[in-house]
């Protein structure tokens, strides 16, 4: 078959029914190290400081991979800190000790002064990127508010399940205490979480918001 111009066609370019042969699927093996990277040229930088181009160099990566991929250091900062959540939490592998809060306190996870304080530079760059990109608020929250809550959730349901805590607990509130005080703690006070103060919370706050009365055991 041929053109108005005499040149041969194929039936794909003639049959408008004929779907479009698909792009190559894009390679998001390296998103993990991208996303490492992004944690720490924030940490480092701060997020006004933090370019694409700094991430893409730290991971060796080509920066037109990066923009394909996020449109946008703040989204792709979104994504970072959402990585670097679920990493430390497994919500299919919680802990399960029998009682409320010994899952809550064995939530608790060690860590070095070192990550104490590169987790505080880079909460501090996410504050600096609210401010300028409010529009990431609700990504932020499902990122850094909502997986704490959800493992709240499970283990509160299953603390209902046992008879520990009422049958008309208000799990939903209740999920939304701890990681919104720890959130309000870093991004707003820029102050350090550490085990004392998630004791404190869980003892003081938590537990007797869940009508839980325990004599408190570090």
């Amino acid at each position: 078959m041929t053109d108005r111009e005499g040149a041969a066609t194929t039936p794909a370019e003639t049959d408008p029914a004929t779907p479009a042969r698909p792009g190559r699927k894009r390679d998001h093996s390296r998103d993990p190290e991208i996303l490492r990277c992004t944690i720490d040229v924030l940490a480092e930088t701060g997020f006004e400081g933090m370019t694409i181009e700094m991430v893409a160099a730290r991971a060796k990566a080509g920066k037109a991979t990066l923009y394909r991929r996020w449109a946008s250091k703040g989204e792709l900062v979104v994504d970072a800190v959402a990585c670097l959540k679920q990493g430390a939490l497994d919500l299919d592998d919680l802990p399960d000790t029998g009682t409320l809060r010994g899952d809550l306190v064995a939530m608790i996870k060690p860590h070095s002064i070192d990550e104490a304080e590169k987790k505080m530079r880079v909460m501090a760059g996410v504050v600096t990127m609210l401010s300028t990109t409010p529009e990431l608020a609700e990504a932020v929250d499902a990122a850094i508010v909502q997986p704490r809550a959800e493992a709240n959730r499970l283990l509160m349901r299953r603390a209902r399940e046992r008879g520990e805590i009422s049958a008309d607990a208000d799990i939903e509130a209740l999920a939304l205490v701890t990681p919104s005080m720890v959130s309000y703690r870093v991004l707003v006070l820029r102050k350090p979480v550490d085990r004392e103060f998630l004791i404190g919370l869980i003892d003081g706050v938590l537990l007797p918001a869940a009508g839980v009365r325990q004599t408190a055991e570090v």
